[in-house]
């Protein structure tokens, strides 16, 4: 049995390696396609490290034994969204290939929404492959709000920083970590992110109706934080008034 769980893991690990190669390659394929500088190999190659090694860390932690068909749509949503990584960061160098940009940008928006139904069709749903993919999800708005920013300000990035600013603030206020109840107007915020964002940074609209389109998906996006860290924080307040009711009952009876 024992050497059965190491012949998995290791399966598991050369699947995330493969992976890790093919972001390379795709990346020789962008160099060679618009002569990338420095700036987007370096930063192309640091996201496919960090990848591999973060994800290699949580399959070992969590002991998966098969990396699964979802996990396998979500990696490569990974390698694309280090191919847009790459380009945004050479765009600090040269004129960004901007039809290149929204197409690499547009596929990984697109299986944004299949990872997901193929878990659920396999009945291959995890935490670790749900937290996968809002990783991968996170960093593309991330990688979106600074690309749009060089165009329009750096209060763009508002839109990139807000979820890892909530969870620095869950170190300080662990009642930020309570699991939120489900929510589809919180998943549709999420999911129209990257799409406005897109739609802004292609240039597609007038000036005006990029900033109107960029100031929509803050909007939204504070409003939807706002909401679920209100929702918590009354969940925190409720729980602490029981634990103190609870312990007064206590105190009665015991005496």
């Amino acid at each position: 049995m024992a050497l059965n769980n190491t012949y998995d893991a290791r399966l598991v690990q050369q699947e995330t390696a493969v992976g890790a190669g093919v972001q390379v390659l795709l990346l020789a394929l962008l160099g060679t396609a618009i002569g990338m500088g420095p700036a987007g190999w370096l930063t192309g190659l640091a996201f496919a490290i960090a990848t591999w090694a973060v994800l290699s860390k949580a399959l070992h932690r969590t002991r998966t034994r098969s990396f699964g068909p979802a996990n396998r749509v979500t990696l490569g949503r990974a390698i694309l969204v280090g191919g847009v990584t790459a380009l945004v960061a050479d765009s600090f160098e040269s004129s960004p290939p901007v039809t290149l940009l929204v197409g690499l940008t547009a596929v990984a928006l697109i299986l944004d929404g299949v990872d997901g139904k193929v878990a659920r069709r396999t009945n291959t749903s995890t935490a670790l492959g749900a937290r996968f993919d809002m990783e991968v999800d996170a960093f593309l708005i991330l990688v979106l709000s600074v690309y749009v920013s060089t165009q329009m300000g750096l209060w763009v990035l508002l839109i990139g920083g807000m979820r890892y600013a909530f969870v620095a603030a869950a170190r300080v206020w662990l009642w930020l970590n309570a699991p939120l109840p489900p929510s589809t107007a919180r998943k549709t915020v999420a999911a129209t992110q990257g799409i406005l964002l897109l739609l802004a940074g292609a240039n597609l609209l007038p000036e005006a109706a990029n900033i109107g389109v960029v100031a929509l998906a803050l909007g939204t996006l504070v409003w939807s934080f706002g909401r679920d860290i209100l929702w918590l924080w009354r969940t925190s307040r409720t729980s602490l008034v029981e634990e103190v009711a609870a312990e007064k009952v206590l105190e009665l009876v015991s005496q």
